[in-house]
């Protein structure tokens, strides 16, 4: 039988490694492998020229040497079909601009489902390039009866196997290991001059020869899997389960958002005591702890979202969901691939968006991007805790559920409603109406890493502060000049922001904003709004604080508004933000994903339009009702 890889050990060079890369396919345990071994030194960014998210930290081996290592996007094949795989092939073969040629390749593999890891190994080998192959998941085989001669198998295959557990917390001592000592000297590895036709054959021919499988399937994911993908009853336990999630994000977060704010107010207070009434005084009191202040409150929200997400993603459970809701999404002209995109949207657009490129079918991946906004994204949650919390009372319904989360899901589920609207209307337009069936690998049911939904969460709290910290923070101060200067003129009797910058272009554009209730004070919150939603808070707190308001600003935004807006008022803007443009970030993102600013215009168009009808009818509606 052909061996794929040989060691070639007339060409042997002996350097020091400085870079590795994990690769492999999906679901194989290799970012839980990558935050074992590199903790919370890792970095976050974009490949240059494109979209794919990189993720860089540094491995400490047993010697105290550290090296740097990069774990790249997951992919079934080299023979690219999206552009995470684009990358990952480009990155191997040290073929993306900006990007160093790893010394030492990683393949990580599921050592549950080597049937179909094994295919992509057995490419990642052809490439010639040194490797090690880091066999995950071993306690999840033992634990299934499946026995593996790993020593026949790097036989057959040419390079090291080491056994790895990504989820325990010594599970990749092996690998450091291995890498110790295959690091200094790096063999050279090449190709078989014999290329494979049929590497499926091969693959066949080596489980034959290593694997002893009891049966092809966990006899516990196929007893979770008769309840939990169920046509009915597993319908409704996704659907109990989004709706616990927002009962919790509301129950749950409310003394951590208390203590925030207590800690905000009592900063604020001391800090300022010190400076005369002047602007550095307004500056820092009715500007930054009135705005930023404000926004840091619902950071325990948000952490609580992605919490619930994170697991679910480390549980094996989102690719069930996708399957349940195909044939739903089918109808709507949608796939259920784009399940675990939108998903993303609820943290983030841009990150939903830039996920979309798992969706092959260039029509389906366009509709997910063109509706991605529709869903709730963690920005907007701070206005709709402020809005609620502030018009909805605090009380059980039902005997059990708390009002406001209840009020939380309408909005989220309304801004699912109206992403499938939406996308059956795009199908509609489709010149192309051919169906394509869903195809998508299902993970063994596993226990979440905790470390790496803690390090999840360390990620999203730092990308949270950082916007706190850098664009809200920017934005707020320019907002604050424009509402603090010019000063009123001698004799003024109103308030000073309505001489400013901002209380002019305020009363400017209300007559448009007049039919849907909102106030001028509401109009000049949506203009940084754009850049990003979350800012819409913050510049409320910074008006209002300029309104002649500071100390009840200072001390709770939500009890000023309830007393000054209306009921009608107050729903109209939640409308508005089930709809409203997205932010100029994910804007951009649409851009560089379609590479058209068509798609830009046409998205900007329908969700203002259905923003401010969403709006319309809603205060209209409550006015007669209320």
């Amino acid at each position: 039988m052909n061996t794929i890889v040989i060691n070639d050990t007339d060409n042997v060079t002996s350097r020091m490694a400085e870079h590795i890369a994990l690769v492999g396919n999906p679901n194989c345990g290799k970012t839980s492998l990558f935050n074992q071994l590199t903790g919370a030194r890792q970095k976050v960014a974009n490949y240059a020229g494109v979209t794919v998210e990189r993720k860089e930290g540094v491995i400490t081996l047993p010697s105290g040497r550290q090296v740097r290592v990069l774990d790249l996007p997951g992919a079934y094949s080299l023979d690219a079909t999206s552009p995470d795989e684009a990358v990952t092939r480009a990155v191997c073969l040290g073929e993306l601009a900006g990007e160093v040629l790893p010394d030492l390749l990683v393949c990580v593999m599921d050592a549950t489902n080597l049937r179909l890891h094994l295919r992509f190994a057995l490419e990642i080998l052809r490439l010639g390039r040194p490797t090690v192959i880091a066999l995950n998941m071993m306690d999840d085989a033992e634990r299934r009866g499946i026995k593996i001669d790993v020593a026949k198998l790097a036989e057959r295959l040419g390079v090291p196997i080491v056994e790895t557990v990504a989820v325990k917390r010594h599970g990749s001592a092996a690998l450091l290991a291995q890498l110790e000592s295959q690091i200094p000297l790096l063999p050279a590895v090449k190709a078989a001059a014999t290329e494979l036709d049929d590497i499926h054959a091969e693959v066949r021919a080596l489980l034959a020869d290593t694997v002893v499988m009891p049966r092809s399937t966990d006899q516990r994911d196929d007893a979770l899997d008769r309840i939990l993908l169920h046509p009915v009853f597993g319908l409704m336990i996704l659907a109990l389960l989004m709706f616990f999630i927002f009962q919790a994000v509301f129950t749950w977060a409310a003394p951590f958002m208390d203590g925030i704010g207590f800690v905000v107010t009592t900063v604020s207070d001391w800090t300022t005591s010190f400076l005369p009434e002047g602007m550095l005084h307004s500056l820092l009191k009715d500007g930054i702890f009135a705005g930023l202040g404000t926004v840091l409150t619902f950071l325990p929200q948000i952490l609580i979202l992605f919490f619930f997400i994170l697991v679910l993603e480390e549980s094996g459970y989102l690719p069930r969901a996708a399957f349940l809701l195909d044939r739903l999404m089918f109808r709507a002209g949608l796939t259920g691939r784009a399940f675990i995109p939108l998903l993303s949207s609820f943290a983030c657009a841009i990150p939903g968006i830039m996920a979309t490129r798992s969706i092959s079918d260039p029509r389906d991946r366009l509709t997910t991007i063109m509706v991605a906004p529709l869903m709730t994204c963690s920005a907007r949650l701070p206005v709709y805790a402020l809005l609620i919390s502030a018009f909805i009372p605090v009380k059980t319904v039902w005997g059990f559920f708390n009002l406001q989360g209840l009020v939380l899901f309408v909005l989220y589920f309304g801004g699912i409603v109206s992403a499938l609207i939406v996308a059956t209307v795009m199908k509609k337009f489709r010149t192309d109406q051919s169906e394509h069936a869903l195809l998508m690998e299902l993970p063994s049911y596993r226990m979440p890493s905790w470390r790496s939904v803690s390090i999840g969460l360390y990620e999203r709290a730092s990308i949270f502060l950082k916007r706190v910290g850098g664009i809200i923070l920017a934005l707020i101060v320019i907002l604050w000049f424009l509402a603090y200067f010019p000063q009123p003129p001698a004799g003024a009797t109103l308030p000073p922001i309505d001489y400013s910058f901002a209380g002019q272009l305020g009363h400017l554009i209300a007559p448009i904003f007049a039919p849907i209730g909102f106030t001028w004070e509401i109009c000049i919150a949506l203009i940084p709004g754009m850049a990003a939603r979350e800012v819409v808070v913050a510049a409320l707190g910074t008006v209002y604080a300029l309104s002649g308001n500071e100390d009840a600003v200072s001390h709770q935004l939500g009890s000023l508004i309830a007393a000054q807006w209306s009921l009608p008022t107050a729903l109209s803007l939640l409308a508005w933000f089930i709809f409203a443009p997205q932010c100029l970030a994910t804007l951009a993102t649409v851009r560089r994903e379609t590479g058209s600013w068509k798609y830009v215009g046409i998205m900007t168009f329908y969700l203002f339009s259905l923003a401010y009808g969403a709006s319309l009818i809603t205060y209209h509606v409550a006015e007669a009702l209320l």
